[in-house]
């Protein structure tokens, strides 16, 4: 299944609280849930259901685990967004990005850097 990198702030709230504390049982989840965010039982395993659906979530054997990290996650809503509003240039989301702020030089040596660089991810944080 291809996932789905669009979510609602309810999904966004628990695919947040399962990032930091997964994997863990269900109805753990259900209580952090509720002492985090405020909801009921019935409340967190909707939207749950809905993160197992869009492929960013599971429940196994009453365990929940996430099938991507969240820095994953945010790469690919990062990719998604350029393609659909830049045509998938990344020189012309960069110019949108610049045009009315400056780079610093750090920034600059950053971008030089990560370009450079052969493999994604290759870099200190």
């Amino acid at each position: 299944m291809e996932p789905v990198f669009r979510l609602t702030n309810a999904e966004a709230k628990l695919a947040d609280l399962l990032w930091d504390n997964a994997p863990m049982a269900s109805m753990e989840m259900v209580k952090l849930a509720g002492v985090e965010l405020g909801w009921k039982k019935s409340t967190a395993f909707s939207v749950l259901k809905f993160l197992i659906g869009k492929g960013l979530a599971q429940n196994v054997g009453s365990v929940v685990t996430m099938l991507y990290s969240r820095e994953e996650f945010t790469a690919e809503q990062g990719i998604r967004y350029i393609d659909e509003a830049y045509g998938g240039s990344l020189p012309l989301f960069v110019a949108a990005f610049t045009r009315n702020r400056r780079l610093t030089a750090e920034q600059l040596a950053e971008l030089r850097s990560l370009i450079e660089t052969d493999e994604p991810g290759d870099q200190d944080g």
